[in-house]
């Protein structure tokens, strides 16, 4: 098993996604990134922890590629707004790549390269690619979010499309009992 941790704007829209794929036993939404030790959720929705709302994922890479999960993240959230994903503004909604080693690191590197040279967005990327440090899992009801809260209007409104766009791309890759979401 190999360790991603990524930083996609709202940790309920992240989580939402990297569930669904198969290759994927485990998501955690947590904190990323910061200087404060075990932050509260409301430590960092303050912006002064230097934490972002973060996801870590155990993958099986004989399963599925590191490659293929950046090329979800980067599918699936806005890379090119700084400190914000839709309505979620501050340095906690950041779009960030912790990498875990020096081949995370430089297959960031490239996807990102590469994503600019396609000019797949019309602004340039400002995913951030930094070493991992720390990663605190998030308190407990904020685990399984989009599943457990779908009649929520934030779950229909931001994480519902997100979700509806991976399925129709990324079929192939959808775990069996996510297929009908």
């Amino acid at each position: 098993m190999k360790t991603a941790t990524f930083a996609g704007g709202c940790f309920w829209c992240t989580e939402a996604i990297f569930k669904r794929l198969k290759g994927v036993d485990l998501v955690l939404p947590g904190y990323s990134g910061g200087e404060v030790e075990n932050p509260s959720y409301e430590e960092v929705c303050e912006g002064t922890t230097g934490h972002a709302e973060a996801i870590q994922i155990e993958f099986d890479p004989k399963i599925i590629f590191y490659e293929l999960l950046l090329e979800i993240f980067f599918y699936t959230h806005d890379p090119t707004t700084h400190n914000q994903q839709g309505n979620d503004i501050g340095p906690q909604y950041r779009s960030v790549i912790f990498y875990h080693d020096d081949e995370q690191k430089q297959i960031a590197k490239n996807v990102i390269e590469k994503l600019e040279e396609e000019k797949v967005f019309q602004r340039s990327i400002v995913t951030t690619i930094e070493p991992f440090k720390n990663f605190y899992a998030a308190e407990d009801y904020h685990k399984n979010y989009y599943d457990r809260n779908r009649e929520a209007a934030y779950c229909d409104i931001a994480i519902a499309p997100k979700v509806h766009k991976l399925l129709k791309k990324y079929s192939s890759n959808i775990k069996e009992d996510y297929r009908e979401d």
